[in-house]
């Protein structure tokens, strides 16, 4: 019935696993350099594309559809900070954009549940643009002493834990 829906839904379901793929990517490296405000806002990113996954999966399934679980790209191999929230922005503004195109198109195809869903997507797309845009400008505003900062935090927050613990 609602056949044009489950392709937009699928093709959905791809970009986030895709951009879920590439956030823990973002996750590992940020992790390992010690910074981990960044590393914990990729992390929760990721976690809640998994969300969106299992939201869209769920109404495919409504659909009568079956859930296509291919993602939409390879994860790009991207380990300096400010060129993982360049592409991360990217992302989020792409996403949005097509999740709203998407949205109108499963309006006019009387699914407004689908249309709901993706606007709600659009919601949270925009946050995390939002989220990627202002580290973008702390990078600028503070250059690296931004990114040492992070990392000395982590130093100080370890050495106390080893202090503690021994």
């Amino acid at each position: 019935m609602h056949e044009k829906s489950v392709v937009l839904l699928n093709q959905a379901v791809a970009e986030e696993i895709t951009a879920l793929h590439q956030y823990m990517y973002f996750h590992f490296h940020c992790d390992d350099q010690g910074y981990d405000l960044l590393a914990d806002l990729f992390k929760k990113t990721a976690i809640e594309e998994m969300m969106h996954v299992e939201n869209l999966a769920e109404r495919i399934l409504f659909l009568g559809g079956d859930v296509e679980m291919k993602a939409s790209g390879d994860v790009k191999k991207v380990t300096e900070v400010k060129e993982m929230l360049q592409m991360a922005k990217a992302m989020e503004e792409q996403s949005a954009l097509d999740y709203n195109r998407w949205a109108n198109e499963c309006g006019n195809n009387a699914d407004s549940v689908s249309k709901r869903l993706f606007e709600q997507l659009v919601v949270d797309e925009e946050r995390h643009y939002d989220q990627y845009d202002n580290e973008i400008d702390n990078i600028a505003r503070f250059g690296t002493e931004y990114l040492a900062l992070q990392s000395i935090e982590r130093s100080k927050a370890r050495r106390t834990m080893g202090g503690a613990a021994g």
